[in-house]
């Protein structure tokens, strides 16, 4: 996966893979998105559906973010292993975890990733001298600033080689301000302003989640440019719910 578009300015535009099924990561897959993301934190499926969702994107070229549920080495180090194009991690709140974060990336002597040849990242093991050498630049490290705590400490957690993308989390966020889904509150206002200062500083790119995707433009003008929208739960959930309303409302005409 190339990211240079994204350190270089360019929205890439992606989606949530939530039911942990390889169906939907290939249907998502061809809908046109930049990449996906594939949710461990809070999706229903597990580590042992990624490797799946993996096969069934890369038919499409599709970018593969898996967000893992904690900053453990053994965890960041599998779902790399298996081929995933970069790692999100929640609830980052100081410079410290960022750092470990980045490091349970990288190969020695940058960081703590284990060393296996044989894996599907390096083509089973057909190249992993240049997948290793390429892995530090290739591998996008999405760093969520989602609590308070963060966005305190959010221009530390910027200066940390390795934090591409610092991704405002807007649930949590708002939630631990005691403000929840109040995204026009001056608190949060002021913790997107606080992130954008930080990531022009340290040349970092931004990322959210929208409510809508009529929030595009509104946070593209802020600098966002690593954007997702939805989840393929929503999408499939959403759309029965249509469905089923319209049929109800023929039924009754």
């Amino acid at each position: 996966m190339n990211w240079q578009p994204l350190k270089q300015g360019e929205a890439q535009l992606g989606c949530f893979l939530s039911m942990g099924s390889a169906v939907t990561a290939e249907m998502i897959g061809r809908a046109g998105f930049d990449f996906v993301v594939i949710d461990l934190e809070h999706g229903i499926g597990n580590e042992k559906d990624v490797l799946g969702q993996l096969q069934a994107l890369a038919a499409s070229g599709t970018g593969a973010i898996v967000r893992v549920e904690c900053h453990d080495r053994q965890r960041v180090h599998r779902i790399l292993d298996l081929g995933a194009h970069g790692i999100m991690f929640p609830r980052v709140n100081n410079a410290e975890e960022a750092r470990r974060a980045v490091e349970a990336m990288r190969y020695p002597p940058d960081g703590v990733r284990g060393v296996a040849t044989l894996i599907r990242a390096s083509g089973y093991g057909s190249d992993f001298p240049g997948y290793q050498a390429a892995s530090k630049e290739a591998l996008l490290g999405v760093l969520q600033i989602e609590t308070p705590e963060g966005v305190a400490h959010v221009e530390e957690i910027a200066a940390v080689d390795g934090a591409d993308v610092l991704f405002i989390g807007p649930y949590d966020l708002t939630q631990g301000m005691g403000i929840f889904r109040q995204f026009d509150h001056p608190k949060f206002v002021d913790a997107l302003t606080r992130t954008a200062a930080a990531a022009t500083r340290y040349g970092r790119a931004l990322g959210i989640l929208l409510s809508s995707p009529g929030d595009y433009a509104r946070y593209r003008d802020l600098g966002f440019r690593f954007i997702t929208c939805g989840s393929d739960l929503g999408l499939l959930a959403g759309g029965a719910r249509e469905l089923s309303q319209t049929l109800r409302t023929a039924r009754g005409a």
